[in-house]
């Protein structure tokens, strides 16, 4: 029996060398392998989704970017399956990003900047052609009836068409002329085509307004007309009160005899100067930015924003940086007590969000029921954010309370860095606090602050956030054609030009932002040679 004990608890013979090689390398192959499904796992969802694009990009005759997006997956594809592309594995995707999201930004927006871009001028002229077709359309007297179809794919809407005369099926869209098709019939009537899907009669009704906006055109001459149906079931002719010369590239008002002629502007114009909408988008050169300066509605606006950019960012980070460099001097000093829990409460504001704490601070300076006027100053009626120069003291006052803490905290450190042999030294030599503060510690604080700084800076030039939520930019100028105020700064006022009001301007806020960058870069460009001057100190 004992021998039986010992047999089933004596351990198992050591492995050999060759044994413990075999292992190991069945241990790395699995791991290759489960590294290797989960690549193919990734890339295949990459793949689908370029494939998607691909398709997409197809069918809307995009082809350059078909190309591109091919061609970035192929070389994405060869660079993780190859055993040598190193590097490239690495390097792809940080790479394909910043193309993506940088420098493809800055070159679309620069190119926006150099054209007609905005209201009225969006797209090609094949579109503007279309458009005033399809705007002006009235039904043909006598027109056939046809019996239609509604069909979609990929959220577009299309119209399968019998023609009554021979039964023949043909599709459009609003974009895309009819086309012959094989359809699938019933009654006479074509009901379905492979690559599309059958709206229902409940369809058509949910959708009702996107189906009365249908005008398939008859054919590739805009001049024939379209097919519009009210119902999805019956679609009649209708043609347009405008006709357009190709060969003469004029648009004719039917009705009025009036001749459109294109001159070059992006739109077609009569003789006394009507334009008809919408246009097209068109190349205009510097156009933009001679108008930004020359034009006298906006040159006004455009440097009274940007004086008082350079003034909101110039306080701003001066102020930030002496009220935080002051609390952080104080505690420096060794008999200070309960330190943790004051800094704690200075660094509050910066914890929360900024565009939470501004619309905090709007309420409280609301010149009604805000804290401040109700509160602190007993009912008073102070205008904080409805008067000019009080609303820029307002958004000086609540940038100030949101930038304090990180100054606070950035000199904090820099001050802890700097050796307190530098102090005894200066104590030694007989120099008073505020000397050696002067003369030995600010000169070695702004060698580790000042590119901060300067960030800071970039970051207040551009500082969207707070003007929207506190101000948005009021009060507004009086008599000026954009819609800017006392408050804007150049980001905000880049950001109305583009997205609010009637008219929205894509290339004159591009051309803004194009200055905007030119003088940011300039300044970072040469505060930063110039604190090269700083560094000789360490």
């Amino acid at each position: 029996m004992t021998d039986t004990v010992h047999a089933d608890t004596a351990e198992a013979p050591p492995q050999t060398p060759r044994q413990r090689s075999a292992a190991r390398i069945a241990d790395a192959a699995s791991g290759r392998t489960r590294w290797l499904l989960l690549k193919i796992a990734l890339l295949a969802i990459v793949d689908a989704i370029a494939l998607y694009a691909v398709f997409v990009l197809f069918l809307n005759n995009e082809w350059i970017v078909l190309a591109l997006v091919a061609a970035v997956t192929i070389l994405v594809n060869w660079i993780y399956f190859s055993r040598k592309q190193i590097p490239g594995k690495y390097l792809a995707p940080g790479i394909i990003l910043l193309v993506a999201f940088q420098i493809f930004t800055l070159i679309y927006t620069a190119y926006i900047g150099f054209t007609n871009y905005g209201t009225g001028h969006n797209g090609s002229k094949d579109q503007a052609i279309a458009s005033l077709m399809r705007s002006s359309l009235v039904r043909v007297e006598d027109s056939p009836t046809y019996d239609v179809t509604v069909i979609e794919r990929f959220n577009e809407l299309g119209l399968l068409v019998t023609d009554p005369t021979d039964g023949e099926a043909s599709l459009g869209t609003n974009t895309q002329p009819l086309e012959p098709v094989d359809a699938t019939m019933e009654g006479g009537k074509a009901v379905a085509v492979e690559g599309w899907t059958t709206l229902t009669f409940a369809d058509v009704l949910s959708r009702s307004n996107e189906v009365e906006q249908l005008a398939v055109p008859y054919s590739d001459d805009p001049n024939d007309g379209a097919i519009r149906t009210q119902d999805g079931q019956k679609g009649y002719l209708y043609t347009s009160t405008l006709e357009y010369d190709p060969a003469a590239d004029t648009m004719t008002d039917t009705t009025t005899g009036t001749v459109y002629a294109d001159n070059g502007d992006g739109a077609f114009t009569s003789e006394s100067g009507e334009q008809l909408m919408p246009g097209w988008q068109v190349f205009v050169g510097f156009d933009n930015f001679v108008r930004a300066l020359t034009d006298a509605s906006i040159r006004g606006p455009l440097l009274a924003v940007t004086a008082w950019t350079f003034v909101f960012a110039t306080l701003s980070v001066a102020s930030t940086f002496f009220l935080g460099l002051l609390l952080a001097l104080v505690f420096q000093n060794k008999r200070m007590r309960f330190k943790n829990g004051y800094r704690i409460m200075l660094i509050l504001p910066y914890a929360f969000p900024a565009f939470l704490s501004a619309l905090i601070w709007a309420g409280m300076m609301n010149e009604s029921f805000g804290f401040i006027n109700q509160v602190l100053f007993n009912g008073a009626s102070i205008p904080w954010l409805t008067d000019p120069w009080l609303a820029k003291l307002s958004v000086l006052i609540v940038n100030l309370w949101l930038g304090f803490p990180y100054m606070f905290l950035v000199c904090m450190g820099a001050l802890q860095g700097i050796p307190e042999e530098v102090n005894e030294a200066g104590v030694m030599d007989g120099a008073n606090p505020w000397q050696i503060f002067r003369r030995i510690k600010l000169p070695l604080l702004l060698v580790t602050v000042t590119p901060l700084l300067i960030a800071s800076f970039a970051f207040n030039f551009n500082n969207f956030n707070l003007i929207y939520m506190l101000t948005d930019g009021g009060p507004r100028f009086a008599d000026v054609s954009l819609p800017v105020g006392h408050t804007d700064i150049l980001i905000s006022m880049v950001y109305k030009v583009a997205f609010t009001g009637q008219n929205r301007d894509y290339g004159l806020a591009s051309a803004f932002t194009i200055l905007i960058f030119i003088v940011v870069a300039t300044i970072a460009i040469i505060s930063f040679r110039k604190t090269k001057a700083l560094e000789e100190l360490n």
